[in-house]
């Protein structure tokens, strides 16, 4: 379910789950995490990830999750958020499509997001009766500032020219030139000479700063965890439609 290539020296990681709108199992973002760290050691100029058919990732696949432990599930994705902050290289996110939840603030830690104008960012989580993760209550105040509130507890779609002018995605291309573009992204920032490994250490969150949200995080979903609600809101998830 997770296809990776290499192209131009760059690695794409494909999310190929399309019949399910790439919705992530424990397995694929255990998986995820491992090709990141595989090739952010500087084997290649860098990695852009992205979906196949019309949505970059629905985020956790509730279906799965909702008989599992919400502690473990959120230990996953703040892993998947150490991978990427812990690469040498660029990680640009190529959002195709519906860009949802854990998925969408997965990408919070990238170093661009292309997107599409078929791309949407959607936090559900607030109105399901979960907590977010990823260390998005840190960078979405970096992103966002005083908005980032507003844009969690709506947990309403933002459409891809919304997300561009709140900043969440830093660039808007048509489909067909879309991992063209990342990946000219990652060439660019990594020409010879260039000092892009020690502005990635400077300017990205501190591994510090993120294990904090994260410890901060992980006690939220206990909260939620532990008073019911979000065994609740799983559970209506997924019987919506039966």
């Amino acid at each position: 379910m997770i296809d990776i290539t290499v192209r131009d020296e760059v690695a794409v990681i494909t999310l190929n789950r399309p019949d399910k709108l790439n919705a992530l199992t424990a397995g694929m973002r255990k998986d995820l995490a491992q090709a990141v760290r595989d090739h952010g050691d500087g084997s290649v100029r860098g990695i852009v990830v992205t979906g196949t058919g019309r949505a970059f990732s629905a985020g956790e696949d509730i279906n799965e999750a909702v008989g599992q432990s919400l502690l473990d599930e959120v230990a996953l994705f703040h892993d998947l958020t150490r991978a990427v902050l812990q690469t040498r290289v660029p990680v640009v996110a190529a959002v195709n499509g519906l860009c949802v939840g854990g998925a969408a603030e997965w990408t919070l830690c990238f170093d661009a997001r292309l997107g599409t104008s078929a791309a949407e960012y959607f936090l559900p989580e607030n109105h399901i009766g979960l907590s977010i993760s990823n260390a998005s209550s840190l960078l979405l105040r970096r992103l966002l500032g005083g908005r980032a509130l507003r844009f969690v507890l709506d947990s309403s779609r933002i459409s891809a020219e919304e997300a561009q002018r709140l900043g969440i995605l830093d660039e808007l291309v048509t489909p067909d030139a879309l991992l063209d573009t990342a990946i000219g992204l990652v060439h660019r920032w990594t020409l010879p000479g260039t000092a892009t490994g020690v502005h990635l250490r400077l300017l990205r969150p501190s591994l510090e700063e993120v294990e904090a949200a994260f410890a901060v995080e992980t006690e939220a979903a206990k909260e939620v965890e532990a008073s019911g609600i979000a065994r609740a809101g799983m559970t209506r998830f997924v019987n919506r439609d039966r």
